[in-house]
């Protein structure tokens, strides 16, 4: 791969015929291919289990005027939806 030449960064470079490819086997079937953006597109995302109960980081808090206080994170396990009661850790705060 050359970023600075742009060779099989989004297609296959005839700049490097050495370079056969690449190839992945996993329990949910092959992936193959040979730039960099077919890897990328093979990366399969960890699973975020939506049985379990929420899980929600926080990252950082925003004070934003006019609408008030902003949490932000990401869910790692189970579903937020409008209205759901959620419970702060370790504060024991609830919405």
């Amino acid at each position: 791969i050359s970023g600075w030449h742009g060779d099989n960064m989004l297609e296959a470079s005839t700049k490097m015929p050495w370079f056969k490819g690449w190839n992945v086997e996993r329990k949910e079937g092959k992936a193959d291919g040979k730039c960099l953006i077919e890897a990328l597109d093979a990366i399969l995302p960890p699973a975020r289990p939506t049985d379990k109960a929420l899980r929600l980081p926080l990252q950082d808090v925003y004070k934003i005027g006019g609408i008030g206080t902003v949490p932000v994170g990401r869910v790692e396990t189970g579903v937020l939806k409008p209205g759901t009661i959620v419970v702060f850790a370790p504060a024991n705060i609830t919405t």
